[in-house]
């Protein structure tokens, strides 16, 4: 593809982030406004926005890229990533809104009565959004290099630069509007191109693709490793959801319990009808791209098939679409992650920290967002690439270990403790937190690789199990509190005559 239309596609994804986010800081006055939109969002405005911010480049580019390498037991990711929702609708996103919370650490002090619980819970917040930010900038990095031939510090530099320009000057409410539009930009960038990808395939007369005899099948290698695998994505990613500090916060901006669910059920149906797209490039990728395999390229099949299958300026025309698109998510992801640690982050300087009353909290969240986004940054140059797929899932692991017994246990069982909880989200957070360290830092290979690779089997038990057990052994520590709490987490806003709960 010529550079020219790979930067005209930038361009355009750049500017139009930037405009819609201006069009946020116009309506952007109040604390209310920057940390959760007033509380003002609707369903459909919402669920566009957490699709957007939810189909990072792991599910852009990364699906299809493993669909392409590794066949039908990818789709356990995507399947996952979606499921995770009904969980979610189940178990906490009326609740949690009800809570009146900004962000989970808030959550966790109105519910538990511990600044110590929430002082642990922010630094698991900075650790998962870190986890997403990094590959994603370096992402952003690789992608430009590899279709515009521009030095890898560019990408890196300019997603950084927008997503912080948007955050400090509009906060979630010119996010908001950011991360709907790249949804439905995302979507449209796959879509098109895939139209005209399938009708030059059926023209060449629909060849097959080249497939082992397990290609097609999940667990067609049903080795012991390959089961508890399959089993590790399912669990990490249908409870890690539920987790995520930055799909969390979102649901902190519907106007009430009710919305809240109704935003849940309108994601999974806009994730599920996203997630159909990567699988068909990676399909027609072992038709027309099996060399990506071998040469370790396999993540850039939806960006190599409009020009190898269109010849001219219309396949480069469509190349520059999905990697608008591309751009896109890398904005979009980076763009919640960063809102979700400014939030956490800024509130314990405004109102926790040695800063405590000589800092606003629209002055402490710009702040924070800033610093929030430097280390990252810092790390994107410095470390080597991590794949945008190893990372989420080693962020998911983290979440579901952690913040997926807080708010389950929290939401559904008073008898949860600060020790209890304090326990759990240390010893999960350890154990899932330890597994990145050692995969990367040592060869390890056979059962301990795999069980290092995908630790959110044994995690996740150990964070629930800790956190019943020190609540069990420290029943006298349950909040005086926890009687009101849990009314107002489970009474309907309409039921809820008295608003002085």
């Amino acid at each position: 593809m010529s550079p020219t239309w790979g930067i005209v596609a930038v361009s355009l994804v750049s500017i139009a982030t930037l405009a819609i986010g201006a069009f946020g800081l116009r309506i952007s006055r109040t604390t209310s406004d920057f940390y959760v939109a007033s509380r003002s969002v609707s369903p459909v405005l919402n669920g566009s926005a957490i699709s957007g911010e939810y189909l990072s480049a792991a599910s852009y580019l990364g699906i299809a890229g493993l669909v392409l390498t590794h066949g039908a037991d990818m789709l356990w990711y995507p399947i996952g990533w979606t499921a995770g929702y009904l969980l979610l609708l189940v178990f906490v996103a009326a609740p949690l809104r009800r809570s009146g919370a900004y962000t989970i650490p808030d959550f966790a002090q109105v519910r538990l009565q511990s600044v110590a619980v929430r002082r642990v819970s922010t630094a698991l917040v900075v650790a998962v959004g870190w986890l997403y930010l990094l590959p994603q900038f370096q992402g952003a990095g690789l992608t430009l290099q590899a279709v515009l031939d521009a030095p890898r510090w560019v990408g890196t530099v300019l997603v950084a630069a927008i997503v912080t320009l948007n955050v400090v000057l509009g906060g979630m409410r010119s996010i908001t509007f950011v991360q709907a539009f790249q949804y439905w930009l995302k979507l449209t960038a796959l879509l098109v191109p895939l139209m005209f990808l399938l009708l030059a395939w059926s023209r060449d007369g629909r060849p097959a693709a080249q497939a082992s005899a397990d290609w097609w099948t999940p667990l067609g290698v049903a080795t012991p490793e390959a089961i508890y695998g399959t089993y590790a994505v399912i669990v990490a990613t249908f409870l890690g959801t539920m987790g995520l500090p930055h799909v969390v916060v979102r649901f902190y901006t519907n106007p009430d319990g009710r919305a809240a669910r109704r935003t849940t059920l309108i994601v999974m149906v806009l994730i599920s009808a996203f997630y159909l797209l990567p699988t068909f490039y990676g399909v027609l990728g072992r038709v027309y791209a099996f060399d990506l395999i071998a040469s370790g390229r396999a993540d850039t099949v939806a960006l190599e098939l409009p020009s190898r299958l269109i010849a001219g300026s219309g396949g480069e025309l469509l190349t520059a679409l999905v990697t608008a698109g591309a751009f896109a998510a890398f904005l979009s992801t980076s763009s919640g992650v960063t809102m979700a640690l400014a939030g956490v982050v800024g509130q314990g300087l405004s109102d926790h920290g040695p800063w405590r009353g000589r800092l606003s909290s629209i002055a402490a969240l710009r702040i924070a967002a800033a610093a929030c986004v430097a280390v990252p940054l810092s790390l994107a140059f410095v470390a080597e690439p991590i794949p945008v797929a190893s990372s989420v899932v080693f962020a998911f692991a983290l979440a579901a270990s952690t913040f997926c017994p807080l708010l389950v246990l929290g939401i559904w069982w008073r008898g949860l403790t600060s020790a209890g909880a304090i326990a759990g989200l240390i010893g999960g957070g350890v154990c899932a937190g330890a597994a990145p360290f050692v995969t990367l830092a040592l060869d390890v290979d056979g059962w301990w690789g795999t069980l290092m690779s995908q630790p959110a089997v044994w995690s996740v038990p150990i964070g629930f199990g800790l956190m019943i057990a020190v609540s069990l052994a420290t029943r006298s520590r349950i909040p005086a509190t926890v009687g009101r709490t849990m009314v107002r987490l489970h009474t309907p806003e309409r039921v809820q005559v008295d608003r002085r709960f």
